[in-house]
């Protein structure tokens, strides 16, 4: 029932919508879901269970309780707190389509300049498009574009973009649905039907499934790009744990200074 009702409202609810409701919803999910088999480290609370999550195939046990994040959150979250200065040095950052896992958090950080951008999202501080952006070259030493490409017809203009505010010697994480086992990104216009693209491309708004060859793309647009596997760095009791995805990678894309 859980899951049918999740389906449901992912399919036919608007995001800005269910971002608001999602707000209400959240004390009735904490009281429900007590216990301490996982953790999600974002905020260091346990619960018996997550959610499940998934417009077309519902993932069991993903969505937390608490802060509403999903494995990539989880994951970017644990990179981001170990591997980089994100959270202790001065930065100016970009965050698009900011997800409410990080949104209060980041904007309380006194180290970060933060700036938040969408065409839709209510959390959205500048709405512009990710193709033609209103900012200067070079703007952000840190930028934050995760699950949004795949939603962008020209992917290769809003590279540039992002490239293009990107400062050199900053840092872009640029997280994407990932099929690791596809070498080549399939995309194909001539699919309108919702519920065949959902079928094909995991969503009704995706646009295209990556495949390895995205990381090259992101070269060829100029970045220099490190691959990055933090769950192999990590026990397998860890990663069930905080309920991570096991081999997801995290693209981190630089610019050069």
């Amino acid at each position: 029932m859980i899951k049918k009702a999740f389906k449901f409202v992912l399919n036919h609810i608007p995001r800005p919508v269910l971002i608001r409701l999602s707000y209400l919803a959240r004390p009735f999910l904490l009281l429900g879901l007590r216990g301490n088999r996982y953790t999600d480290p974002i905020d260091g609370k346990s619960f018996s269970k997550f959610l499940p999550y998934g417009y077309e195939q519902q993932r069991e046990n993903v969505l937390s309780p608490s802060t509403l994040s999903l494995e990539r959150h989880r994951l970017l979250w644990l990179y981001l707190k170990e591997n980089t200065a994100f959270f202790t040095a001065p930065h100016k950052v970009l965050h698009f389509a900011p997800e409410q896992a990080f949104y209060s958090r980041f904007k309380k950080l006194e180290n970060l300049d933060y700036t938040t951008t969408d065409l839709n999202s209510p959390l959205a501080d500048v709405k512009a498009d990710i193709c033609n952006l209103p900012f200067e070259d070079d703007s952000f030493d840190f930028i934050l574009c995760n699950h949004v490409l795949e939603h962008i017809p020209d992917d290769e203009k809003a590279m540039k973009e992002l490239y293009r505010v990107l400062s050199p010697g900053g840092t872009a994480i640029l997280q994407i649905p990932q099929d690791l086992s596809r070498e080549y990104t399939f995309e194909d216009d001539s699919i309108s039907d919702p519920k065949e693209r959902a079928k094909i491309f995991g969503q009704y708004d995706h646009v295209r499934v990556y495949g390895r060859d995205y990381f090259d793309k992101l070269r060829e647009t100029g970045f220099q790009v490190e691959e990055v596997d933090l769950t192999a760095q990590m026990s397998s009791e860890l990663v069930d744990r905080y309920r991570l995805a096991k081999g997801e990678i995290i693209p981190v894309a630089k610019k050069l200074a």
